[in-house]
């Protein structure tokens, strides 16, 4: 029985994982709301719930920066921190 395989048959064409891996932040475009996250983390002993608009200010700006894809930031569990949608005004007329 022969266990060679015959790897010339098949193309193998590798692409980026979905989701867990983005491009590294080379030219420092996020580097500020990284560090406030970090220092933020640092000073509530790394209990990142305390964290979370730091968390989000940072995922924003990698975003935006095509450091990673586009994402709606309720599917990235922020939706308590986003401002309600505008709706009609209630208001008295005058």
């Amino acid at each position: 029985m022969s266990t060679a395989m015959n790897f010339s048959t098949k193309s193998f064409k590798a692409r980026p994982p979905d989701k867990g891996s983005f491009p590294l932040d080379h030219f420092g475009e996020c580097k500020s709301f990284k560090e406030t996250f970090m220092k933020c983390l640092k000073e509530n002993n790394f209990d990142n719930s305390r964290c979370r608009l730091q968390s989000k200010d940072y995922l924003e700006c990698r975003m935006e920066k095509q450091l990673m894809a586009k994402e709606p930031l309720e599917k990235l569990g922020f939706k308590d921190l986003m401002d309600p949608p505008a709706g009609p005004e209630t208001g008295s007329k005058a």
